[in-house]
């Protein structure tokens, strides 16, 4: 029967594991598939770069009470780095949920048994059929459910402006990074000219990284492109900011440029990626060219993996690529103070009922997503699937207002004022799929 198949989870990442352990306390089965060889594996790749949220934030509360008995403490203070949420969190976690994580596993198709996209007849009482690549062979696995938490880091948006490749970026591409170096290892930025693109967060950690490089090296270079006319809040919104760590990012950043460590150039949209020998000029749509650089560092964001679903069916917001029903609560696009509401399974329903999209790519494209805000996801989605609707749509989170209103300001904007409008949405933190920050 269906109903005694597997949930299978795509992704072992903090929401994926944590939807497990809600399943395994509901005696639910359930199976995991990653595609990384290793717990978290999107994790471990920004694992140089500490988040704004601290342990109180970070651990779900079915992930704990399953390790408990295992001896297991959980951190209570500080802001960890990648690495250490996972060796000191989701690394155990996994090693609790044993066998029923399976690395090396990457899904590349979901449906239904024996019905394509097409197929009314029957549909609903089908299982799902998940094609699974691993490095034994491709092979398939029914499930009653799925949940999809693969986040987005697999597909870091493009340096173009218009949301693909500039012309001869993909050329260019050995030259260019999509994701926060380790800083660490200084020898590939002193005394040489970096370009970061972006205005997220990620971008300000690579900027204030670079700073400091700056200092003990003047002859190197930093410039920070900014796509749109003005730097609105970038800064963020320094001790405003409800996430202090977060807040001390922003003003740290805002020194770096106002002492001139940092190159600020607004309005840069990228049309063109050209090679000049061994360095990259970039060139805006406007004609400006950037003095050529030895490494570009794109930070424009993420977007969601959609290939592998297209023949479920499924609604997403034209704009976000995120769930309908959650997609004006997370949009940057509108302006309206106050926090982004928790989300449950109810606003996470597809059209193909028992497939949910949770973490970070629920939100889509938006750069908002908090950890704690997949963890209730989870356990709503997991209480519907166990036939728990007075829990699924109860709500056990109530996040906390940033303090900030988000935004960047108006696109088209000149100039270089700081603040923006007091009816912008609030940016959150990200803290899976796209590594928040470092201070």
């Amino acid at each position: 029967m269906v109903n005694e198949l597997p949930v299978i989870v795509i992704g072992a990442g903090p929401q994926g594991l944590a939807a497990a352990a809600h399943l395994v306390e509901r005696d639910v089965p359930v199976l995991i598939l990653e595609a990384g060889s290793s717990t978290a594996a999107a994790v471990a790749e920004w694992g140089h770069v500490r988040l704004f949220s601290d342990w109180s934030e970070l651990v779900d509360a079915a992930s704990a009470r399953l390790l408990a008995p295992t001896g297991w403490t959980s951190p209570t203070k500080g802001y960890p780095t990648g690495a250490q949420w996972i060796s000191s969190y989701l690394a155990p976690l996994a090693d609790a949920l044993g066998e029923r994580v399976q690395f090396g596993s990457r899904v590349v198709g979901v449906s239904r048994r024996g019905r394509d996209r097409l197929v009314d007849a029957g549909r609903a009482e089908q299982p799902f059929t998940v094609h699974v690549e691993s490095a034994g062979g491709e092979y398939r696995l029914d499930a009653r459910a799925v949940i999809d938490a693969s986040g987005t880091w697999s597909k870091p948006n493009p340096a173009g402006a218009d949301g693909l490749p500039a012309l001869g970026e993909r050329a260019a591409s050995e030259t260019l990074s999509y994701r926060i170096p380790d800083f660490r290892n200084q020898a590939g930025f002193e005394g040489k000219h970096t370009v970061v693109v972006g205005s997220g967060h990620s971008a300000v950690t690579a900027v204030i990284s670079l700073a400091r490089i700056v200092r003990r090296n003047p002859d190197t270079t930093v410039t920070w492109v900014l796509r749109r006319g003005t730097v609105g809040n970038t800064f963020g919104g320094g001790d405003a900011d409800e996430l202090p760590a977060r807040g001390a990012l922003g003003l740290k950043a805002k020194e770096l440029v106002d002492g001139g460590l940092i190159n600020l150039v607004t309005g840069f949209r990228v049309e063109r990626v050209a090679r000049d020998g061994d360095q990259t000029v970039l060139v805006s749509e406007d004609g400006r060219e950037l003095s050529a650089a030895d490494r570009v560092i794109v930070l424009t964001g993420f977007r969601p993996d959609l290939s592998f679903l297209s023949e479920l069916r499924i609604e997403l917001d034209p704009t976000l690529q995120a769930p309908v029903r959650i997609a004006a609560e997370v949009d940057p696009n509108l302006h309206s103070c106050g926090s982004v509401a928790a989300t449950g399974a109810k606003d996470l329903a597809q059209p193909e009922p028992d497939f949910y999209i949770v973490g970070a790519k629920s939100y889509g494209r938006a750069p908002t997503f908090l950890a704690m805000t997949g963890y209730e996801q989870v356990r709503s989605v997991v209480a519907a699937l166990a036939g728990d609707q007075a829990a699924a749509e109860r709500v056990e989170l109530v996040l906390p207002d940033t303090g900030v209103c988000g935004g960047a300001g108006l696109f088209d904007a000149a100039g270089a004022s700081l603040g923006g409008s007091c009816c912008a949405v609030p940016e959150q933190v990200l803290q899976i799929g796209r590594p928040p920050a470092s201070v």
